[in-house]
């Protein structure tokens, strides 16, 4: 927790500063035609998990897991010269995560134990407001030791005059995955070796890679599998009176190439071991339902439920409430509660449960039957002034407690700062 703090104390003098050299709005209403720093948010957060059925290991071992999150996003605001409002937000997040699980990748316990993601993104939104339409772009990049990942996205927003607001997006995700291999599952070999390749030398002198399966390259770096997937979503929301509001969405997602993991063990009745195997395409189609009702002034309902169906035979249902309460006009309280359940997919089994007759397996016990409990407590402060009359706007801290029939555990604790 300690590290979370320096970072955040760091960050938010570097802050302070960006912020004196940004003047002030004009009060007379006009609006700047060219982009101007507008908000800054800074996220930090700190999750650790326990749990003993390892997919790296077959659906045995510790599933211990802890992870360092930052992100900081910047939000620059300006008008051209239709009187377009034009919002370009800039992204980047880096978390560091250990994993007690991931040593076992190799039996020797020489595997990695731990990976830094970076995630920086970019989004360009133009709105109309006198025509309450909007449309943005957006581009995304992920990196981690397993994998590499760059997305795109395309959204319109059309608001009506009966208060309501409608939404579409789509976006593609284009994944590389590294094939990193169980140690054991490497072919013999006297020459040079590593947890997730081996390399030997041809008669012509040229290197060459080995991998499970007879896979050969002469590159001396880990190969890759594609992995695409294509989402749809569509929603609207609705105002319908004072004190309630309402939304529904609904998604369309499409996953094609390679969907399993390598380094994800699978042990047969026989004690042999594998890794999992999984269908190259997935459907996946949740609706959700939303509905905030305003108890009063200091009161509000936050309603969320959502139904999911995917054609490897999972189907779920999620039911949350969160509570805000406004103890002064400033600071207020949100504890939360969410129920998830699920079914099994079908290719789902474990330790040593699966046949070697199966097409597809695996004992990734994220695809098996379980529900779950998440609850906490959010604080938020919020004067009108800022935070000791800095450009500090709003500051949000979130604890959550989660516990699946699995017997994994969960907790999470989250800053968020914005600046204005």
């Amino acid at each position: 927790m300690r590290k979370i703090c320096l970072t955040v104390i760091g960050i938010h003098l570097l802050l302070l500063h960006a912020f004196s050299q940004v003047s002030k709005k004009d009060s007379s209403g006009f609006k700047q035609k060219r982009l101007h720093l507008d908000e800054i948010n800074l996220v930090s957060s700190y999750y650790t998990q326990s749990g003993d059925h390892s997919s790296i290991q077959g659906g045995i071992g510790s599933e211990k897991v802890t992870d360092l999150a930052n992100g900081l996003e910047l939000q620059f605001v300006g008008w051209d010269g239709h009187s377009r409002k034009n919002t370009l937000t800039v992204g980047l997040g880096l978390d560091h995560h250990t994993a007690a699980s991931q040593a076992y990748i190799s039996k020797t316990g020489a595997s990695k134990t731990g990976g830094t993601r970076i995630y920086p993104s970019v989004n360009w939104l133009i709105e109309n407001e006198k025509k309450g339409a909007g449309f943005g772009l957006g581009a995304y990049y992920s990196n981690e030791y397993n994998y590499k990942s760059i997305a795109l996205d395309a959204q319109f927003i059309k608001k009506t005059n009966n208060n309501g607001e409608f939404n579409a997006k789509v976006t593609g995700y284009f994944d590389q995955v590294k094939l990193i291999y169980p140690s054991e599952l490497i072919p013999e070999a006297t020459t040079n070796t590593s947890d997730s390749v081996i390399y030997v030398t041809t008669a012509s002198g040229q290197r060459e890679a080995i991998y499970p399966g007879g896979a050969t390259s002469t590159k001396s770096s880990t190969p890759s599998s594609p992995r695409n997937t294509y989402t749809a979503a569509l929603s609207w929301s609705q105002v319908i009176n004072t004190r309630m509001q309402a939304s529904i969405g609904l998604d369309g997602v499409a996953q094609n190439g390679y969907l399993g993991l390598p380094f994800h063990r699978v042990y047969f009745t026989d004690g042999k071991d594998t890794v999992e195997k999984l269908p190259s395409q997935r459907l996946k189609l949740p609706i959700g339902l939303r509905l905030n009702y305003f108890l009063g002034d200091n009161i509000i309902l936050k309603t969320y439920y959502r139904y999911y169906i995917d054609n490897w035979g999972i189907r779920s249902h999620t039911a949350s409430l969160e509570v805000p309460v406004k103890i002064t006009p400033f600071f207020s309280i949100s504890p939360f509660y969410r129920y998830y359940v699920q079914t099994s997919a079908n290719y789902f089994a474990p330790y040593e449960q699966h046949s070697a007759s199966d097409t597809y397996y695996t004992s990734n016990y994220a695809l098996s039957a379980f529900s779950s409990n998440f609850f906490g407590t959010g604080i938020r402060l919020a004067p009108p002034k800022g935070i000791f009359g800095t450009h500090l706007n709003t500051l949000d801290i979130r604890y959550g407690h989660y516990a699946q029939t699995t017997d994994l555990v969960s907790d999470v604790i989250s800053l968020n700062l914005k600046f204005k």
